[in-house]
């Protein structure tokens, strides 16, 4: 029996998500034996500093990716949108196997959609590219920052802490709390972030074997539109610069790709569509227009 070993954050929406990997990893081999490796990493232990910050160093994924490449482990699996633009050596994505509904979600205390909230509602969110975006569409709201993982999150809100939150759709699915969702919103009212709701699945390149093994869970269309979300992203220096959104959508064999960055005060939008088998020169491309409509140098 071969044996392969998952690296993942401990997080109850961590352990899912490695869970739905393993199953798939499984299914294409009856003789595979899975064993979890988790990881703590600078994310889990720090709960003060604003995400943003830490976001850029890898926060949530480094410390994963470093038992890979210390050989800890075989496999590592991470949300997608959590990964740094910049990629370490020696380490390549081998599979992006899922995506949960890419969409946010409004958990609210009174049960109401955002345009519902009374003015002054105070709303947690740790993220500039919300931020933005319930602002613009909610200019009376008060926006706080808010830590922890989903179930805090939620309780915060349960608890009168806050009115009112907002979250990943899939992070809500996953862990069976759909139900907490007041309003999911659609993409002309909040485009979400690169690769939200993606898995990706990290090994180390020089590994024949698994990155063969992965290639039979890897899924080419959910990888086209996370590679067109995520080039993006990197084009604009996102991660580290502009609150910035993105989500593509296949039509046929075309790649649609929806795209905003927030800069000065104001939102910039645009779209763009291209062949789905060019994903990363439709990112670069919209980037590059959108840069250009905001009046940003790179």
């Amino acid at each position: 029996m071969t044996t392969i070993r998952i690296a993942t954050r401990g997080s109850r929406l961590a352990l899912i998500q490695t869970g739905l990997v393993a199953d798939l990893l499984r299914a294409r081999n009856a003789s595979l034996d899975v064993d979890v490796v988790t990881v703590v990493t600078a994310g889990d232990r720090d709960q003060s500093t604003p995400l943003q910050e830490g976001e850029r160093a890898g926060w949530f994924t480094s410390a994963i990716q470093d038992a890979l490449t210390r050989g800890e482990a075989d496999i590592a699996v991470h949300s997608y949108k959590d990964l740094p633009t910049k990629r370490p050596d020696g380490l390549t994505i081998a599979a992006v196997p899922l995506r949960e509904d890419p969409r946010d979600a409004l958990v609210s205390r009174l049960r109401v959609n955002l345009r519902s909230l009374p003015a002054g509602a105070i709303i947690g969110t740790s993220s500039p590219r919300r931020t933005a975006q319930i602002l613009e569409l909610r200019p009376d709201l008060e926006v706080r920052v808010i830590r922890g993982n989903v179930e805090t999150r939620v309780a915060k809100v349960e608890s009168g802490e806050y009115d009112a939150t907002v979250l990943a759709l899939a992070g809500l699915r996953r862990l069976g709390l759909e139900a907490r969702a007041d309003h999911v919103f659609g993409y002309e009212e909040m485009l979400p972030s690169p690769a939200q709701g993606a898995l990706a699945v990290e090994c180390r390149s020089s590994d024949g074997a698994t990155r063969a093994l992965l290639a039979t869970i890897d899924d080419a269309t959910l990888r086209q539109s996370a590679t067109a979300e995520r080039t993006f992203l990197a084009a604009i220096d996102g991660g580290c610069s502009f609150p910035a959104a993105a989500h593509a959508e296949h039509f046929g064999t075309t790649l649609k790709l929806s795209a905003l960055i927030a800069a000065d005060g104001r939102i910039f939008r645009s779209k763009m569509a291209g062949s789905a088998e060019t994903a990363a020169g439709l990112g670069r491309q919209l980037a590059e227009e959108l840069m250009s409509l905001a009046g940003l140098e790179k």
